[in-house]
């Protein structure tokens, strides 16, 4: 088993522009040319499919969790180096996290937002130090880091909820960030 695993929060769709499938697609290669574990939801639908089917292609090993009500939607990949059903969203959410070391996110929608702000919030609790890299390709992670902003400037978080994320314009620019964390 990998040393450092990364885990991926991202779209079951493949959004409006080619540019987010290609950073997904670009991100699996990442993991598995720096010999990393991808951990992810286990589906091969969208960008979410896209970055696991290139780690797969160039290696990495993969670690897939999807709970039993998504196997037929996300059409899940039993391909994976550990696939996992759980019965609920949140086993999966706690599986996933308690696998990685880090967590990045590419565009997404609600599930991936809900992920992102689980670990966000315990980043804020004190309940862990893992890295939190939000991957802000072709801008479009502008309005949620608008709304975070909006949410300190109105006094409802500390600036350390901003402090806890680290974004990127790109994949390149996460791979130095993560290649930190790695060590």
């Amino acid at each position: 088993m990998p040393d450092f695993s990364l885990c991926v929060y991202c779209g079951s769709r493949p959004g409006a522009r080619p540019g987010y499938v290609a950073a997904a697609e670009d991100l699996g290669r990442l993991i598995a040319a720096e010999g990393w574990q991808l951990v992810y939801g286990a589906g091969d639908v969208g960008i979410m499919g896209a970055v696991a089917r290139a780690a797969q292609r160039d290696g990495a090993e993969t670690f897939g969790v999807i709970p039993i009500h998504l196997i037929q939607a996300e059409q899940g990949k039993r391909d994976l180096t550990r696939f996992v059903v759980t019965e609920t969203m949140h086993e999966r959410k706690k599986v996933m996290f308690m696998n990685a070391n880090a967590v990045a996110m590419l565009p997404g929608g609600a599930g991936s937002l809900d992920e992102f702000f689980e670990v966000l919030t315990w980043a804020q609790l004190g309940l862990h130090d893992k890295p939190i890299v939000l991957i802000d390709v072709e801008g479009y992670w502008q309005p949620l880091l608008a709304l975070i902003d909006h949410c300190i400037a109105e006094g409802f978080a500390d600036p350390s909820l901003r402090a806890a994320i680290t974004v990127v314009p790109d994949v390149a620019e996460a791979r130095k960030v993560l290649k930190a964390a790695a060590g």
